[in-house]
């Protein structure tokens, strides 16, 4: 990924996407998404990561964060964190993220440690080194400056699974709303189920200054359900 010049302030919130380069996908497998949720997680780190030699780590994590009773949340988090990831969502060839800044630098030095991290994980195993850049062109950036816009952030960030089954739905909307919400419950590759209460991958966000803003857990579901009624409204 291509060096950022943009300067991005302390305790300022920013809407982050990155998109894998072409049409090619950014995750071909379940393990694949897998190592990009560790990814964000590891690399969030002021200190350099060394994560080929925590493979077992890695698998301890895993069990652990991906909803069994024992959360890795409980676990002392020794990390010097460079931002706060309040939201994530992963599709097949791009990421969002939503990003608090808390270190000068920190979601520049953020995105290229887990960017290309996880472009070399990605490459190793597909056999494509040598292919040039993995990403497409500087990751995206967009300061949220109002709540408003926060909320908006929050439900375009967890809707964008609805694409996977209800292709072209932002411009003709959703045929069936129930089917959309059950889907976005249980999709794995974002952070809406650690916010409705399902516990999914806990350690990764950092959650109580959205909830406030949310309005709790039923506010984080009226605020995605209500948009997904309406998008099913528009379509009729």
């Amino acid at each position: 990924m291509p060096e950022r010049k943009d300067i991005f302030l302390n305790d300022e919130i920013y809407h982050i996407t990155a998109r894998r380069i072409g049409e090619d996908l950014l995750f071909k497998d379940e393990k694949d998404y897998y190592r990009g949720v560790f990814s964000i997680f590891e690399f969030n780190n002021l200190n350099s990561v060394e994560i080929r030699k925590r493979r077992a780590e890695r698998a301890q994590w895993k069990k652990k964060s991906s909803g069994s009773p024992t959360s890795a949340s409980l676990e002392p988090d020794k990390r010097d964190k460079l931002v706060e990831i309040l939201a994530f969502c992963f599709m097949p060839n791009h990421i969002h993220l939503l990003l608090r800044q808390t270190k000068n630098d920190g979601i520049s030095k953020f995105m290229q440690k887990c960017c290309g991290g996880y472009a070399r994980y990605f490459k190793e195993k597909y056999k494509e080194l040598g292919k040039g850049y993995f990403f497409q062109n500087r990751f995206n950036a967009t300061h949220i400056e109002s709540e408003n816009q926060l909320k908006t952030a929050f439900v375009y960030i967890h809707t964008n699974p609805i694409a996977l089954i209800e292709p072209g739905w932002k411009e003709n909307g959703v045929t069936n709303s129930e089917k959309v919400i059950k889907f976005l419950e249980n999709y794995k590759w974002s952070s809406y189920q650690d916010y409705i209460g399902k516990e999914n991958f806990p350690s990764v966000t950092q959650k109580e200054f959205l909830l406030e803003v949310m309005e709790k857990v039923q506010g984080c579901r009226n605020s995605l359900e209500d948009w997904v009624k309406y998008k099913q409204e528009l379509k009729k």
